[in-house]
């Protein structure tokens, strides 16, 4: 195995480690602020590695690094009625049993003098911010490597700066072929002088600041003469040339052809360009709308894996990945040929775009999400709410125990989905070529 390969994925594991802990951390600020008594803070799933108690919270590190969590006290009310200090008769009925039973679960964790500590029992707006602590950390997280991948580095664009890559020869758009022959002749690019790393900045006299410019520009010309001002080795100059008529691929559909338009014979060449913070909180906001809609077709994406994995089919580039396939793609970023700067550039692209996913899913309105119970804590409020307007007794707590058997089934499904992305994943995963 190619070593930066190895190191891709350890890397790419390392930041979800640390993404699931300030996603946990998320949880328990808010928690411990209220006055909820927290005994674990855990990262990973399965048997513990490393851990040590600090007060009454035991912090550790688990095995299997795909998850955390934290224990909070009370998360589910005692049964109306009942004394939350005695333990309760076994109901009777398949679903009842499993309700009481995770009650009684619940309640063996409440200790004589913890009752005003518990979950349930907090306020339903402190319940709400608890609970979106975690994804609110993924979206921090987010944002700070979209503003490291924005502002410090830059997206690639196409500069007006003369590729190392550009034929000096005018080469029929119907010829399917890259190389220069005897026959062919030089584009007026070449016969001007123009070089590789020539910047173009004017185009007969109208100032260009992107390739876009210089594309509409030379285009809507047409053939004829021309003057292309330039900056060659930090000195401007200008430069005489004739354009010719070309058959080209049209801008906005590449399908199209435009017939005879302005050809000058240069190709762009590919720059990261730094954006704004700004840009940022649109780039995510565009992002986002994607992963919702992504989200919204989960069910569609699955199927589309589920093929993928068993009958060989190509894995949609916008469909779901698991964590192998992330860390997969981790480790193929950096084993690539690519430079180092679009290395880290896609490196930091890869780990935001994944914690703002996770961010987002968890805010789908389940049991067991995050997003289930500040539907809950949302639900409480509004009942309260309307309680005080109508003058009527406070309402009990909202009892979320009562959809636990819909919780186990979304949990079983989760669980499903997640191996077969991990199949997915391993036998048929998403690359950079995908």
């Amino acid at each position: 195995m190619n070593w930066l390969y190895a190191v891709g994925i350890i890397l790419f594991l390392l930041g979800l480690m640390v993404s699931i802990a300030l996603h946990e951390l998320g949880h328990l600020v808010p928690a411990k602020l209220f006055g909820v008594k927290v005994t674990q803070y855990m990262v990973g799933f399965g048997g513990t590695a490393w851990s040590r108690r600090k007060g009454e919270t035991e912090y550790g590190i688990k095995w299997i690094p795909f998850g955390g969590y934290i224990r909070m006290i009370g998360m589910l009310p005692p049964r109306p009625g009942d004394d939350p200090t005695k333990v309760r008769s076994t109901a009777t009925g398949p679903f009842q049993g499993l309700i009481e039973s995770a009650r009684d679960a619940a309640q063996e964790e409440v200790r004589p003098g913890d009752e005003e500590r518990v979950f349930y029992r907090k306020k339903w707006w402190q319940k709400v911010i608890i609970m979106s602590g975690g994804p609110a950390m993924n979206f921090v997280l987010a944002f700070v490597f979209f503003s490291i991948l924005l502002v410090g580095i830059g997206l690639p664009t196409w500069a007006p700066i003369v590729s190392p890559d550009t034929n000096t020869c005018v080469i029929p758009i119907s010829e399917q072929r890259a190389q220069c022959t005897p026959a062919d002749k030089p584009t007026p690019a070449a016969q001007a002088g123009m070089k590789p790393g020539d910047e173009i900045v004017a185009f007969d006299g109208k100032k260009i600041t992107s390739w876009d410019d210089a594309t509409k520009l030379i285009r809507s010309h047409g053939p004829g003469p021309a003057k292309v001002g330039i900056v060659r080795d930090g000195k401007p100059m200008t430069l005489d040339v004739t354009l010719i008529a070309q058959d080209r691929p049209n801008l906005d559909d590449p399908t199209k052809i435009d017939k005879n338009v302005g050809f000058l014979g240069v190709l762009p060449t590919e720059v990261m360009e730094k954006q704004s913070i700004g840009q940022v909180v649109g780039y995510m906001g565009d992002l986002s709308v994607r992963v919702a809609s992504s989200l919204l077709n989960l069910p569609n994406k699955m199927v589309g894996v589920w093929h993928a994995a068993f009958s060989g089919e190509e894995r949609d580039p916008e469909g779901p990945v698991g964590v192998v396939g992330a860390g997969r793609m981790g480790g193929e970023i950096l084993a690539s040929d690519l430079s180092t700067e679009k290395k880290i550039a896609i490196f930091v692209n890869l780990l935001a775009g994944f914690n703002l996913a996770i961010g987002m899913f968890n805010l789908l309105p389940l049991l067991p999400l995050d997003g289930g119970h500040i539907a809950g804590g949302l639900w409480e409020g509004i009942k309260r709410a309307y309680a005080r307007i109508m003058r009527r007794p406070e309402p009990a707590y909202v009892d979320i125990a009562k959809v636990l058997p819909v919780t186990y089934a979304v949990a079983i499904v989760m669980i499903i989905m997640a191996g077969l992305l991990v199949y997915a994943d391993l036998v048929n995963p998403l690359t950079l070529t995908n």
